[in-house]
């Protein structure tokens, strides 16, 4: 059983393996998530270089973008070959490069859709099968709809819904302003709980503090944080020690522990930027923060720049 009350959402262009073995570095036991990787990339792509993670980044679940059921339970059992701990089908991220693909958040439109792949995803593998989603999608947004799509797609055996407390516009807003201007209705997520208390629901949307944290789960199984997990992500550790009651390395102990890791990085020819990139916000909120993105930031630019740029970057402080 993984343990879902705390968890790391999957975002596009984030939390790929450098961010998320950084991110288990700073809390050991939250559970965290892939970016989502599409049925098309890994029939047709490299899987190993899309799969392919360290052992260190357990407990970590896989996502996935797609909506045809034969390719999704390929693709899912290719998952659990690598290792994987769960399989979670997108179902919410409304960009236009998904929709024409005919997945993510305009699948909520087709609810016998999703129950269809989530019950051949199921069949084919014996992790966990879950499903991220909206409150609703265009004007298809009242509560019946969404209670709708839940007993349809739990029909199948799933009973894990991770459920972003915004509706999604398919037209008109960017990614970004669909996690922006629909409003947060966290009520909504707390009403499929209470009309569903043998399903785990999982919230997420718009949660920056520990303090908010804490409220949800009085009333919920789970926390998904996003983009504050991203932007500030020494939260986790103070996350992690109140519910893990584990104690979190100093921000400096988790540079010196990332040091070998890149290292072996740079070895197998990735740029220390593509790591970089994720720490820069790891002092978020502290004095010379920015003084330390900078150092890193310009001198990681360097032709011959290796992993020792990192010890030296906390002589800032």
């Amino acid at each position: 059983m993984l343990d879902r009350r705390i968890s790391v959402a999957p975002m596009m262009d984030c939390t790929d393996r450098h961010d998320r073995y950084f991110l288990r570095l700073i809390a050991p036991n939250i559970l965290l998530y892939s970016e989502m990787i599409t049925t098309h990339a890994l029939i047709h792509g490299d899987v190993h270089k899309h799969l392919i993670f360290n052992a260190l980044e357990h407990p970590l679940a896989l996502q996935l973008g797609g909506s045809n059921p034969k390719d999704l339970a390929h693709c899912a059992k290719l998952g659990e070959s690598f290792g994987y701990d769960e399989i979670n089908l997108n179902v919410g991220c409304p960009s236009d490069r998904v929709k024409s693909g005919r997945f993510g958040a305009c699948l909520m439109l087709e609810p016998d859709l999703v129950a269809e792949c989530i019950a051949a995803m199921i069949a084919a593998v014996k992790i966990p099968v879950t499903v991220k989603c909206r409150i609703g999608v265009d004007n298809q947004d009242s509560y019946g709809s969404l209670k709708n799509f839940i007993e349809k797609v739990s029909a199948t055996g799933c009973n894990v819904f991770i459920i972003h407390a915004r509706k999604a516009w398919l037209n008109g807003l960017s990614p970004k302003e669909n996690r922006e201007i629909p409003p947060l209705q966290y009520a909504v997520v707390r009403q499929i709980k209470q009309d569903y208390p043998d399903l785990t629901i999982v919230i997420n949307g718009g949660i920056k503090t520990l303090e908010q944290v804490d409220e949800h789960l009085q009333f919920l199984d789970g926390v998904m944080m996003g983009r504050e997990a991203y932007a500030n992500p020494y939260l986790l550790a103070a996350i992690n020690e109140k519910y893990f009651a584990t104690k979190s390395q100093s921000r400096e102990a988790i540079i010196e522990a990332l040091i070998p890791y890149v290292e072996e990085q740079l070895q197998k020819g990735v740029r220390l930027p593509s790591i970089v990139r994720h720490i820069l916000g790891l002092y978020h909120g502290e004095p010379n923060a920015r003084q330390w993105r900078r150092f890193l930031t310009e001198q990681g630019r360097a032709k011959d720049v290796d992993a020792t740029l990192l010890h030296e970057s906390l002589r800032v402080f």
